[in-house]
């Protein structure tokens, strides 16, 4: 039988229940910049590995189906390529100044990030969806999207 601790008036645990993983994280500032560092390498490899996709997406789309299907999986992979770059750019300037960007500007910008990535596919659909190779755009789309399989191909996912 397991013997756990029981709450005191309060509904707190005593002091000698908490383990030392409950603890909070205390980091020196050597440790602060590590992170830091790590973070903006796995931002700047993550970007990276979408463009990769991306391209060879809209390169296999225009070798395949022609000019018109290789611009329509280009318009694609930027519809989240470009929002996705200015996200990762907002999180890299959040390193520099004096408060470092905490989980809910995280959310929020993943939010407008969303929002931007749905609004180009509409305006796209709307403005030029009678040539636009839709198949093409979809793939350029997901390619981006799915970048990281790259960094997951040669282990060096962040």
């Amino acid at each position: 039988m397991v013997d756990r601790a029981t709450p005191g008036p309060g509904g707190a645990l005593p002091d000698a229940a908490l383990s030392d993983s409950d603890a909070p994280l205390v980091l020196s500032d050597e440790d602060r910049i590590t992170v830091a560092r790590r973070s903006q390498t796995g931002l700047f490899r993550a970007l990276a590995a979408q463009a990769f996709t991306g391209m060879l997406v809209v390169l296999g789309a225009w070798g395949i189906a022609g000019k018109d299907a290789g611009f329509s999986a280009l318009i694609g992979a930027a519809a989240y390529f470009v929002p996705n770059a200015l996200f990762a750019l907002r999180l890299l300037l959040g390193y520099f100044g004096p408060k470092r960007p905490g989980s809910l500007a995280f959310f929020w910008g993943e939010l407008f990030k969303l929002l931007m990535v749905a609004g180009v596919v509409v305006l796209v659909a709307w403005r030029w969806g009678g040539w636009l190779h839709w198949p093409a755009f979809l793939l350029g789309l997901l390619g981006v999207m799915k970048g990281y399989v790259v960094l997951l191909a040669v282990r060096r996912l962040p």
